[in-house]
């Protein structure tokens, strides 16, 4: 299964370069693609990402939101070896079981996102 595919179709549409990983349920990579001349910094992030979002079984996006300062998760983003808690990251559900993640990162948020959304479509 390569959901990386159609995002990185997507990232080649918008012109962004980027990084994608697909973790299963427990975090664990099962396929990251790195398009040519995508950040080298964004390798890590990318991973993270798809880790927080199996992790948590939920966007990443909306750790964010709790995670501020006050929030309830507030630093949250040191645990578990680094998480990563800005879009980007989304959960693969299967019915009602989140099966694994993806991650994206190399553009702006909202592209990562996007490119995020389309390995799930």
């Amino acid at each position: 299964m390569d959901r990386t595919a159609a995002g990185i179709a997507k990232a080649t549409e918008m012109g962004v370069p980027m990084n994608i990983a697909v973790v299963d349920a427990g975090g664990h990579l099962l396929h990251f693609s790195r398009m040519e001349d995508a950040w080298l910094g964004s390798i890590d992030i990318t991973i993270r990402k798809a880790r927080t979002a199996a992790f948590f079984r939920t966007p990443t996006a909306a750790i964010g939101e709790l995670s501020q300062p006050g929030g309830d998760l507030y630093n949250i983003e040191v645990t578990n070896g680094g998480l990563v808690t800005f879009g980007g990251g989304l959960p693969i559900v299967s019915g009602d079981r989140v099966i694994g993640a993806v991650g994206a990162s190399g553009g702006q948020v909202a592209e990562d996102t996007a490119v995020a959304e389309a390995c799930l479509a």
